[in-house]
């Protein structure tokens, strides 16, 4: 069991030190039929964020957003985890929840991309 929370926490902290890099994202409450919003973010290796949110910490999502790697949008469920006040309002701090592997390893290698270009942050 002490091997598995080992991993989980390494897991974890590997997506914390991952780039950041400039996202635009199509945002709504999980289980709505509402339009997606569209959000000026940024994606990392294990979420998102944006500015300009009224959802509260623990709200459950669906995201969506295109890679230039990929020919369809990638959708993603996920959960805000807190809200910050960002220099340009309130920031929201996303998790995603289910993610397929393909979609993950092309987060990955579109961060890569970004990162070897000069672009993203930490």
């Amino acid at each position: 069991m002490a091997e598995r929370n080992d991993s989980m926490s390494s897991k974890a902290e590997d997506r914390r030190d991952s780039p950041r890099v400039p996202m635009r994202l199509k945002v709504r409450r999980a289980g709505s039929s509402g339009d997606f919003e569209t959000q000026d973010g940024d994606l990392s290796l294990g979420g998102c964020a944006w500015q300009g949110t009224g959802l509260e910490a623990g709200t459950k999502v669906e995201i969506r957003f295109k890679l230039p790697i990929l020919p369809d949008e990638i959708e993603a469920s996920g959960e805000v985890l807190h809200v910050t006040n960002g220099p340009q309002g309130p920031l929201a701090h996303v998790r995603f929840m289910e993610l397929p592997v393909e979609a993950e390893l092309a987060i990955a290698r579109h961060l890569d991309d970004v990162v070897a270009q000069g672009g993203g942050t930490r």
